[in-house]
């Protein structure tokens, strides 16, 4: 299981991606979002055990006072709840960098969003 804690003092929206072989609608990841972590909580963001998936997930988060958790794999992201492949999009998607996470060989993991 894969776990995102908020230890920022405002609330986090966080977004993610995992490999997802041949994906239906395009590429070989899946992404979804958004979940609304308050600070001081933690979100369950993907079930299963971590390591039968890939070592590699992807995350973006951000708050509404503009601070950003970003990284180097844009996609493009609607503003509403969603789960797509990774080339999905809409007419009211935005483009976000998604940064990198290495779970290593973990069954479960804990990302925990510091200031």
């Amino acid at each position: 299981m894969l776990t995102i804690g908020n230890h920022y003092p405002r609330t986090v929206w966080v977004s993610i991606m995992w490999y997802t072989p041949n994906c239906p609608d395009g590429g070989d990841w899946s992404k979804a979002g958004w979940w609304k972590i308050d600070p001081g909580h933690a979100a369950n963001v993907f079930g299963g055990d971590l390591d039968e998936v890939n070592r590699y997930f992807c995350y973006y988060a951000h708050t509404a006072d503009g601070v950003v958790w970003a990284g180097p794999y844009v996609r493009a992201v609607p503003h509403q709840a969603y789960d797509w492949c990774e080339w999905t999009g809409s007419t009211d998607s935005r483009d976000v960098g998604f940064r990198l996470l290495d779970i290593e060989d973990y069954d479960d993991f804990t990302l925990n969003l510091v200031p």
